[in-house]
């Protein structure tokens, strides 16, 4: 998989450029197939970039063919804070942008990893675009090093596209088990966006693209694989 690495001065700038490329990829798609899939990661990085799009989609009249989904999510309400569905719902209300969720409405979990399961094979083909964040323990979407279920998740010949992950320890700002798209399903996309910001992570990104033992750095299994191409966007 090949790396294009791009360097922002803020994160500002690092927004822009990531809902320019996001919108790109929806505009092509549509284009060509008259129907968009995106997969967002959740956290503070991205979300200027998606206001940035909700702006831009108020008022599309193909709106409603643009399918977007998180790349993972707490099992938790859909009201709940934590949720990331229901923070792309708010992001994205004034739209008629389709949102699919990973869990169901209560964040039962082993409701919600059947019902992502049921609701991905209603979108077989690839991605349009992922946009992936990455943890200070190099995890990605809710691939955590140390979760039991890690290796499945991480299993390049797996045909399961998502499942419950118990993040061992639970992180304390979030302390929800949480269903992820596995490694194989994000990787069946025709680009790839890592969005980082700060020192330390490029610490982190670095040793990634160093070692590629993704059961220790999860990262590693989207950054050599091969397949589409992985933006990384970094800023201080």
């Amino acid at each position: 998989m090949a790396r294009i690495d791009h360097t922002y001065a803020d994160g500002e700038a690092l927004a822009v450029a990531l809902a320019h490329e996001l919108a790109t990829a929806v505009d092509a798609a549509l284009a060509q197939r008259r129907t968009a899939l995106l997969a967002l990661a959740g956290g503070r990085t991205p979300l200027p970039a998606y206001r940035a799009l909700a702006a831009r989609w108020r008022e599309r009249d193909d709106a409603a063919r643009i399918v977007l989904m998180p790349t993972d999510d707490r099992c938790v309400p859909h009201d709940h804070p934590s949720s990331n569905v229901g923070e792309l719902r708010a992001i994205f209300k004034d739209t008629d942008v389709r949102i699919e969720a990973l869990t169901v409405a209560n964040g039962d979990p082993a409701r919600s990893e059947r019902y992502a399961r049921a609701m991905l094979a209603d979108h077989r083909g690839e991605f349009d675009a992922v946009v992936l964040g990455m943890g200070q323990d190099a995890h990605t979407a809710s691939l955590f090093p140390g979760a039991a279920q890690l290796a499945m998740a991480l299993d390049p010949a797996t045909d399961v596209e998502a499942l419950r992950v118990d993040p061992d320890p639970l992180p304390p700002e979030a302390p929800f088990p949480r269903i992820s798209l596995t490694a194989a399903r994000l990787r069946r996309a025709r680009v790839l966006h890592l969005a980082v910001t700060g020192e330390a992570k490029r610490a982190v990104l670095a040793r990634a693209i160093d070692d590629a033992d993704a059961m220790s750095r999860p990262i590693a299994a989207l950054l050599h694989a091969p397949g589409a191409a992985v933006h990384v966007h970094w800023s201080p």
